[in-house]
This record gives C-alpha cells, sequence and structure tokens, in this order.
C-alpha cells in the first residue's frame, strides 16, 4: 500500500505570484503600490419622511472636487481624490487609500422631484437628499360608513 501526503493548500501555493503576473502594479521605492486607478465611494441609500436619501463617503476629498448632476431620471456623483506628496523625498512604506476618479450613477424613481434635490457636506460625508413629488407621497384614504 502506498501512503500519500494530503496537501490541501497545495493549489493556493504560489498564487501571488500569478495573481502579480495577472494584475501588474506599479511600484514605489519601497515596493508600496503607488496606482492612482479608478476607485468608488461607498454610497447608502434610504428612504425617510418622504425623502429619499444618498450618503456617499468621501473622506479627505474638498466639496469642489465633487460634482453632483441630474439628467434624465439619473443621479451622476463624479469626482477626484488627488494623491499628494508634500515633500519630494517622502518614502512611502505603504498606501492603502485608493486615489484617482471616480463616478457613480443611479437610476432615480419617477417618484423623485429632481428639481429639489440638496447636497450637504460634513466630516467626509456627502449627504444628497431627493424629495419625492407631492403626487408620489402616500395619503391616507378616509372610509366612509353608509348607514343602511
Amino acid at each position: 500500500m502506498t501512503l500519500v501526503r494530503l496537501r490541501p493548500f497545495e493549489y493556493f501555493e504560489g498564487f501571488d505570484d500569478r495573481a502579480a503576473r495577472l494584475f501588474p502594479r506599479e511600484e514605489g521605492e519601497s515596493g508600496a503600490s503607488l496606482s492612482t486607478g479608478t476607485w468608488a465611494p461607498n454610497v447608502d441609500v434610504y428612504e425617510q419622511g418622504g425623502n429619499l436619501t444618498l450618503k456617499a463617503e468621501v473622506p479627505g476629498m474638498k466639496p469642489e472636487d465633487i460634482e453632483v448632476r441630474v439628467e434624465d431620471g439619473r443621479l451622476y456623483l463624479r469626482g477626484e481624490r488627488r494623491f499628494e506628496r508634500s515633500e519630494e523625498n517622502e518614502k512611502y512604506h505603504r498606501v492603502e487609500r485608493s486615489y484617482g476618479s471616480f463616478e457613480r450613477v443611479f437610476t432615480l424613481p419617477t417618484s423623485v422631484d429632481t428639481s429639489t434635490v440638496q447636497a450637504d457636506y460634513k466630516d467626509g460625508v456627502l449627504t444628497l437628499t431627493l424629495p419625492k413629488r407631492e403626487d408620489a407621497k402616500p395619503k391616507a384614504i378616509k372610509i366612509n360608513v353608509s348607514k343602511n
């Protein structure tokens, strides 16, 4: 009888090398990735008090670097977070934050009044308030009881 040694993780050996060949990175002096590719901010969308609310995480960005536009029933959220170096002789050991331009597009329901959209920015969070049209808001209907 021949004994066979079980190596369940053998497939994953060398995976980093294979992945690096498939997805090459730009390298800094210390091997830290300094790429400025496309990224997308995390977004929460919820309904509250007759409004649709969208909150986007855009820390470290200035409001003037963010564009919000409503067109043809869609909400466009665009911007760019730039990688800023303060000194030429900085040597980064690791860069994990994402930089570069982004674009998110959201299809709006027909119940949203696109002429009254509001945008507020505080503590790195962009909050968009999209009010519903008055005729789209739920209305209670009184039931009349007839006496026979």
